[in-house]
């Protein structure tokens, strides 16, 4: 048991760290962190989901050696922020839908087994919500890591895409399948209603709803910076229908979610591929944020890499991610970097709520464990990035498993249960922390 001590050593080493990582936008911001803070004291996994940065801060402190990073392993397109619902779906380049890892934001280079061990503590996290027993969360991880090692291994054979196929409404099964017919029961016309009207002929941003009407000077800006964006898309799009980009509408947005409190955003109306007004598309602009694990990987050519956090978003999620959003780019605002993507009707994330049968749920993270692998190994096809990951990922992360594929496995089991503990006293401690009125500038 933990000592009154010692978590008070843990609750000072806590606020040091959200200070380092959030001070600068909580001073910005605080009524957004006290909506991001009272969001994490729901429970431990909303907490661990939060908190990726003392997740790479603990993670850098306890490594005594990691026998599967091998020079190679230890420099991968990683999401940097995986964990259970950060799975979901979106419609890809080709008009296809696809459920895979969503959410690019803190996507960088570094070890991959920083991303598979976050993963494995989530699925300890969802199991104990779940009043599931050590030994069925001890299953859930061991099921992840199985699906994640043949996958790769495929891969790293040179698998053709019918023996490896993407989760498509034509391939997944379960609650995946769930989630891309949930997907594509959306549309673009319901999204547009949701947040536009038609007013004089033409479609508008309605007012109210978290819309914030912009002045003169910052719509001018705004605008300005939206034609940086054009210059960074894929050739070929502005050629074919050059009034697409056309802009109808602008207004800001204040995020206020768990992962992007206190990062000013704008929504801006387009026309879209036709005059007619169901086919309107609404992109964001978002200020990037320095991703967590950032802080923790030395490398200086890695962080020379990239212009901002927005280039460096957007180039990780092009790696990463197979014939991504083609309205995906960046651009720069009043000297911060931007990343700017469309609104899609067609994002759904996974929904754990319903996913209580140990069985059923090994079956789905043994399909998120084969989605990581797929991520790892996307970075191949990409054409960004090249210079700084110029090898294949999946046979360099093949070798280093094969190597001891039972010790990879339990180190994640291992893991799941260590750092499951420390996250539920954690997330205690942090309440506490919050309560009080401990935590500086709110």
């Amino acid at each position: 048991m933990v000592t009154d001590t010692r978590d008070a050593q843990r609750g000072e080493e806590i606020l040091a760290v959200f200070d380092s990582a959030f001070g600068e936008l909580l001073a910005a911001d605080p009524a957004a962190f006290r909506l991001k803070f009272r969001k994490m004291a729901a429970s431990a996994f909303a907490f661990y989901r939060g908190t990726a940065c003392l997740y790479y801060h603990d993670l850098e402190a306890g490594e005594r050696g990691d026998p599967f990073l091998t020079e190679q392993t230890g420099r991968v397109w990683i999401h940097g922020d995986l964990h259970a619902e950060n799975f979901g779906t979106y419609m890809d380049a080709n008009g296809r839908l696809v459920f895979n890892v969503n959410d690019f934001d803190e996507a960088f280079v570094g070890p991959f087994t920083w991303d598979v061990k976050r993963l494995a503590g989530s699925l300890a996290l969802i199991g104990y919500t779940k009043a599931l027993s050590d030994g069925q969360i001890t299953g859930l991880v061991r099921a992840y890591a199985g699906a994640y090692r043949e996958r790769i291994r495929a891969l790293a054979a040179g698998a053709k895409d019918d023996e490896v196929p993407p989760f498509t409404l034509d391939t997944a099964t379960g609650p995946l399948l769930g989630a891309l017919r949930a997907a594509r029961a959306h549309t673009r016309f319901g999204l547009l209603e949701s947040m536009t009207e038609v007013r004089d002929y033409e479609r508008r941003f309605t007012s109210g709803g978290g819309a914030i009407e912009l002045d003169a000077a910052t719509r001018a800006r705004v605008l300005d910076a939206f034609e940086g964006y054009l210059e960074t898309l894929p050739s070929g799009g502005r050629e074919r229908r050059p009034d697409a980009y056309r802009v109808k509408d602008v207004v800001g947005r204040r995020g206020i979610g768990i992962g992007s409190a206190g990062l000013p955003s704008y929504n801006i109306l387009l026309e879209g591929h036709s005059d007619a007004l169901e086919n309107d598309i609404v992109i964001y602009m978002k200020r990037g944020q320095t991703p967590a694990v950032a802080r923790h990987v030395t490398d200086p050519a890695i962080r020379a890499y990239f212009r901002h956090e927005g280039h460096r978003t957007v180039i990780s999620q092009r790696a990463l991610q197979a014939a991504s959003d083609p309205w995906l780019g960046w651009t720069e605002l009043d000297g911060a970097g931007q990343l700017v993507a469309e609104v899609s009707p067609y994002a759904v994330d996974l929904d754990w709520s319903d996913i209580d049968d140990p069985e059923q749920a090994e079956a789905v993270v043994g399909d998120l464990g084969r989605a990581t692998a797929t991520m790892h190994a996307a970075a191949d096809v990409a054409e960004s990035g090249h210079s700084l990951v110029p090898f294949s990922t999946e046979r360099a992360i093949d070798a280093a498993i094969s190597a001891d594929a039972d010790g990879f496995t339990e180190m994640l089991v291992d893991f799941a249960h260590d750092y499951g503990v420390r996250a539920r006293a954690d997330h205690q401690i942090f309440v506490d922390l919050f309560r009080n009125g401990r935590i500086s500038g709110l």
